[in-house]
């Protein structure tokens, strides 16, 4: 095995010298994942299992569906031509089924807490399904890694489905669902339902970051912002257009904060790199005000902004009262901060990522996901959705 995981180094390192650019990151978000598809890890079997939150009798909305990148990919790109796959160990190696899923994470995403807490089955891939209205009635996950706001964003790992593309998916499942249920009841439908979008860091980390196309001399970090927030404007309407009500719109994590980029810019003591996080404020900022001007704009609708930078932070300054005691390296990696090569093997993964904030270069672990998800559906921890949490919305259009 050390044998063979010396020679997925020196590739993942040949691999990066072709597709970085100059400011580029050595390996960027999630290129190299699906390389090799290890053995499971023994020591993975000491962690607990995930607690359950308090299930409802029944089901508080219709469905959940799901819109975004790695964030909260259950599987997609696992039926795509693409690095950015979770498809092996140690990935899921703490997930219900002790099994790789397509999620990039330990165990659970944020989206599973939630459709638990709406009385929900977790929800399935789009990509994963047959095709019949019966597996999609409860919702479906859209969600693709590597995706960005931005077309573009996040190619050179391979295909991907992008945001627009998303969209476009959730139309056609839409338009499914008027052949199957009648028109009127696949508006009750949509219009119930929530439609959680988690979406725009691979446009910095894969796009903006990395200066592709010149982009940092034809936009300020300001100017972009406001086009990427622009952007997603349009199509929450076009989505407002086919009769979806119920919007969570999820902001940006502290990238700036993330193993890889400690790596990269050198760090010392864990510190976060402050101009990337002042970028990634600027945006939820920007989303915020554009989310409130929506909700005036659009009559019936009950659009909420979480801030995600809002609610890691808020962990990171008091993870000692999380119980997380490694605040800046990643549960698996390699390197320093194991922020320099991807989780590739089982052997690369630390015993126990429930004291853990990151799981890999730029994921957090399953504790973290629970603790955002806790917070977007009633403040737990600390508020961080505006101008109600979800809990508040689902109860505010019952």
């Amino acid at each position: 095995m050390a044998i063979n995981l010396l020679l997925v180094t020196l590739l993942c390192i040949l691999i990066s010298t072709v597709v970085s650019q100059s400011g580029s990151p050595p390996f960027p978000q999630e290129l190299i994942n699906a390389i090799i598809s290890p053995t499971p890890s023994p020591s993975s079997s000491s962690i607990p299992p995930t607690p359950t939150p308090s299930i409802p009798q029944t089901p508080l909305v219709p469905a959940l569906f799901v819109i975004g990148d790695s964030s909260v990919d259950c599987g997609n790109n696992n039926f795509l031509g693409t690095f950015a796959r979770a498809d092996h160990l140690p990935y899921g190696r703490d997930f219900d089924t002790h099994q790789p899923t397509g999620r990039f994470c330990n165990g659970r995403i944020p989206v599973d807490y939630l459709a638990l807490r709406l009385g929900l089955p977790f929800v399935p891939s789009y990509l994963g399904q047959n095709g019949r209205v019966e597996g999609m009635i409860q919702g479906l996950n859209y969600a693709s890694a590597g995706a960005g706001i931005i077309f573009t964003s996040g190619s050179e790992l391979g295909q991907h489905v992008s945001f627009t593309q998303q969209v476009q998916q959730f139309t056609d499942t839409y338009q499914q669902f008027i052949l199957s249920l009648g028109e009127q009841a696949a508006i009750d439908l949509i219009s119930n339902s929530v439609l959680y979008i988690s979406i725009g860091i691979n446009d910095y980390i894969h796009y903006y970051l990395r200066n592709v196309s010149n982009v940092q001399n034809l936009y300020l970090p300001w100017s972009f912002n406001q086009f990427l927030a622009s952007t997603l404007r349009q199509e929450i309407k076009n989505l407002y257009s086919i009769n979806v009500m119920k919007v969570v719109v999820m902001g940006l994590a502290p990238i700036g904060c993330a193993p890889h980029y400690l790596f990269q810019y050198r760090m010392k003591d864990g510190q976060c790199v402050e101009e990337i996080n002042d970028t990634v404020m600027e945006f939820n900022f920007v989303m915020r005000y554009m989310i409130e001007k929506l909700r005036e704009e659009l009559p019936d609708s009950n659009i909420i902004f979480c801030d995600v930078f809002e609610g890691s932070m808020d962990i990171i300054k008091n993870s000692e009262h999380h119980g997380l005691n490694a605040t800046a390296d990643a549960c698996c990696g390699l390197g320093e901060y194991k922020g320099f090569v991807m989780c590739l093997s089982p052997e690369m993964a630390c015993s126990n990522a429930s004291n853990h904030i990151w799981w890999d270069q730029f994921h957090p672990t399953d504790a973290v996901n629970a603790i955002l998800a806790d917070n977007v559906w009633n403040g737990l921890h600390t508020k961080m959705c505006y101008p109600m949490n979800l809990e508040e919305m689902v109860a505010f259009d019952s």
